[in-house]
């Protein structure tokens, strides 16, 4: 570890007995990836998503990536405009609430100059 702040990080990668299911240590993953790995696959299994080389299928990943980009997408979507109407909702609540607090004072001024005459009446 020099002055240059890079570091080397060891990475090692490793099979199961049965070479089904790839260990790979030293690597972090975020909470996001891993419940995206969590997520169940489609009906036909993972190995859909692998050729017979054992990469990853560049069609099928490009799909999945839209697919999951649209549904964020439409989440934000979704989001924004469930904030636009929260907004509008907050908007006629304060001007409904005006309206009836300018007719309280209207209704407590009448009230009180009422009250003023009546006592110079008397």
């Amino acid at each position: 570890m020099g002055g240059g702040g890079s570091s080397t990080r060891r990475v090692t990668f490793e099979a199961d007995e049965n070479e089904n299911i790839t260990v790979v240590k030293g690597v972090r993953l975020s909470d996001s990836v891993i419940d995206r790995m969590k997520e169940p696959s489609s009906p036909s299994g993972r190995s859909q998503h692998r050729s017979a080389s054992g990469a990853v299928n560049d069609e099928e990943l490009k799909k999945r990536i839209a697919e999951e980009l649209a549904l964020e997408r439409a989440r934000r979507d979704s989001e924004a405009q469930k904030r636009r109407l929260f907004g509008r909702l907050l908007e006629r609540e304060r001007i409904s609430s005006n309206e009836h607090l300018t007719r309280a004072i209207l209704r407590e001024r009448a009230a009180t100059e009422e009250e003023r005459q009546k006592a110079q009446r008397f």
